[in-house]
Formats: C-alpha cells, structure tokens, sequence
C-alpha cells in the first residue's frame, strides 16, 4: 500500500521535517559531497563477475561501443543500442554535473543498433550485423520496442518506427518520428526508455530531468522528470507519473501487471542522500522532485515557488542505496533459475559517482511475493568493484534482458561487453 503525503505553501517549511515516514534519512549536508569518479580497468582474460553458486556467467559478446541497453524481439533476435552522452554536451554543462564516470566514458555517441543472433542455441551469438545507424536517424537511441510490423526507437530527442519484420537484419529507411520528447541544451539525463502495454494499445515512456534539482530553470523541466504515455501512432502523448528525476528502467509485475521503475535521485546532499529507488507507479502518482525526496523529506537548496500548492508525494516502495545509479529493471519470469527468483526484480546499478566509497557497480535482486517486495536488495552479480579504496572498477553494468532459454544478459558499457548468467537444472 502506498503512503501519501501532503504539503501546502501555507506551511513552514520546518513543518517539513516534523513528518514522520517510514524511513529515517541523514540530514541534508550530513557529510561532505565529492566528485569520486571510478577508474574503469576492464577485464582481464578468463575473468568475469561473480554470480551466487551453480551459476554461470560467461561472455555473450563483446567488440561494441558503449552498450547500453538491450531488447529481445519475438523472434528471439536480440538488438543492442550503442550510445552515450555526447561529448559536447559534456563540455558545455561539466563532468561534475554529468556524474559520467571514468574520463575514458567521455565520448560522442556511437549512434548504432546492432543485432545478435543465437542460430544453434548454444549460449552465444552466431549472426551479429548492425541494423541501424546514424544514417537512418539514430540520436543518442536507448529503448526499442518491436509492435507489429514497426520496430520503435526511442532517440533522447524523438520516438522514430521503421518498417520491420520479424528476422530482418538490417533497415535502410529513415526513421519516421512520430513525436518528439523534450531535449535541449539542458540535458544531463539523455536516456530514453519506452515499453509498451499488454495489448499494445499504449507506449510508456521514461524521461529523466534536464539537471539535477531544476538549477538551470523550470522552464528547461517542461515534460521532463517523467514518465509520459502515448498511442503508438505517436498521438496524445501525456504525463503518466511525474516527480520522478531519472527514471530508466521500466518492465510490469507479473501477478499485479503493475508497472515498476528504477529511479536515479538527486546528487549534492551528502554520501548517504538520496536513495535511489524502486518503486510501482500508477497514473497520476507524483514523486517529489525537484521540491522533496522520499516523500515528506524537503530538499533546502530547491525553494517552494510562491502561492504554489504541492502535489501528494508518494514514499517509494524500495531503497536501492544512495548514489549507485540503478538504471536496468526486470522481472524473471522464465522457470529456469531457482524457486527463490521467480516473479522478483533484477536491479542493475551502473555505480556512483558522488560518494566517497564507491556503492553500486552491481546487480542486485529484490524478491517479491504476491506482487509486492518481500525482503531487502540482495546483490547477484558482482566483481566489477576492484578496489573499493583506490576506486578502480573492471566495468560498469547497465542493462538486463531474459532470453527465452531462461538466462539473462546483461550490459558492460565501459568495458564494451555483454554478459550471459545462466543456471543448469
């Protein structure tokens, strides 16, 4: 059950601290903020991250630039967006601001799809060819969604489709874009991820805020911080869930067909402030941002505007920890891996950036039972931190798939792999 909370202008603002919640946080400040940003080392031969016993983890591939995110078409093809923040962008708003990671994760993006495919179902991929590029309109893509015979992209600027059937290898048509989505010079978080419904009758789109409490201006906010909805022929595009600063991955509960999200909170108050987290959301649900964080805690650096009256800000369902950027989101629900796995959520956190003692660099799993989260983030797949104290990391996770053989890929995007975990019965 979610717990609301409500704020009036006519309030102190001291009031804001008097609330009691469910959870106790650090003051703001509590701790001194620092810009620690990891030195991505890469994996040496026949080393990889570590799994819980009588799993396996294996390289799927490699070879790419700056894998991102992933997509299983019907087919069972897999496509991988190949993007990053351009370096421009960088330049303009400052490394400090992007929270990018290591320098050697400072380039234009790579602007390319590319696609695998297993042909003898042994683990890896025999067919990889590149299906789109910036040729035909690729910019900074992320999420992709197959719906009939249209392939979607979603651009950190635009959703384009292209003709598509199943098995094809590459497009050489131009996208069309069917609506745009709000960019600008102003735009720390660039990713775009969508996911469409049961019936496929609505598009959800995930749209991270230009900055990271609305310094730049309000106006630069219009669209952003949200998770927005559309038809699939791009009409009425709305806002579905807002207050929400970065969210990225999106996927649907299995038993409620509740749709959930990974959401990065805001930097600059401290080691241990704000966590990220996961949580459910529901049309109309309001997070917060830029004026509070984890329902009634108010961020004194954001002013309440005048004669303004706040929304309900809802407590997120689970803490993910502060600073780990937990970006990648799925729900197993293959019948491959252990009893304990089935219907929960996979988190894949990228790493931090502004905390002294590096958090994140992970997959963790939260169970879940009757459609609610049962117990505390477990981690899954780790080894990527080399030594926490020197901040030295082999590589940064980002995304998560469930191929149809039950395993699971995830992304490497600093040390430009993908990995296969799977478990043998």
């Amino acid at each position: 059950m979610k717990t609301y909370l409500l704020f009036l202008i006519a309030l102190p603002l001291s009031l804001f601290s008097q609330v009691e919640d469910e959870k106790q946080l650090p003051e703001p400040f509590a701790t001194k903020s620092v810009s620690n940003y990891s030195d991505v080392e890469g994996w040496e031969d026949g080393k990889t991250p570590k799994a819980p016993e009588g799993f396996t983890v294996t390289k799927y591939a490699d070879g790419f630039d700056n894998p991102r995110w992933m997509y299983v078409t019907p087919n069972g093809d897999i496509l991988v967006a190949e993007s990053n923040s351009n370096y421009s962008i960088l330049k303009q708003i400052g490394a400090t601001l992007i929270g990018a990671g290591s320098s050697k994760n400072l380039a234009k993006s790579a602007d390319i799809i590319t696609l695998l495919r297993d042909t003898d179902n042994d683990g890896l991929p025999e067919i990889r060819e590149t299906l789109l590029t910036k040729k035909e309109g690729l910019n900074q893509p992320f999420g992709m969604l197959v719906i009939d015979n249209w392939l979607y992209v979603a651009n950190t600027d635009a959703i384009l489709r292209y003709p598509y059937k199943a098995g094809q290898t590459k497009i050489t048509e131009i996208g069309e874009k069917i609506t745009s989505l709000p960019a600008g010079k102003v735009n720390q978080h660039w990713t775009r991820n969508i996911i469409a419904n049961a019936d496929n009758s609505k598009i959800y789109i995930a749209v991270g805020s230009g900055d990271n409490i609305g310094e730049k201006g309000m106006e630069h906010e219009v669209m952003k911080a949200n998770i927005l909805v559309m038809n699939p022929d791009g009409s009425d595009l709305q806002v579905f869930a807002s207050g929400l600063r970065n969210p990225v991955g999106m996927d649907w509960e299995p038993t409620t067909k509740t749709l959930w999200t990974t959401v990065n909170e805001r930097d600059e108050l401290g080691n241990n402030l704000v966590p990220d987290y996961l949580t459910s959301v529901e049309e109309g649900d309001y997070y917060g941002w830029p004026y509070t964080y984890w329902g009634n805690h108010h961020d004194p650096r954001v002013p309440v505007p005048p004669n303004v009256r706040l929304k309900e800000a809802l407590v997120p369902d689970v803490d993910l920890g502060s600073h780990t950027a937990s970006l990648g989101l799925v729900f197993y629900t293959a019948d491959v891996f252990p009893q304990k796995y089935r219907n929960g959520a996979f988190v894949v956190q990228h790493g931090s950036w502004n905390r002294e003692v590096l958090s994140g660099y992970r997959v963790v799993f939260v169970p879940f039972e009757d459609g609610k989260p049962a117990g505390k983030p477990e981690d899954f797949l780790t080894g990527f931190i080399i030594e926490p104290d020197k901040d030295e990391v082999r590589g940064r996770p980002v995304g998560a798939v469930i191929l149809p053989d039950g395993s699971m890929l995830i992304t490497d995007d600093t040390a430009n792999h993908i990995w296969r975990i799977s478990y043998k019965k």
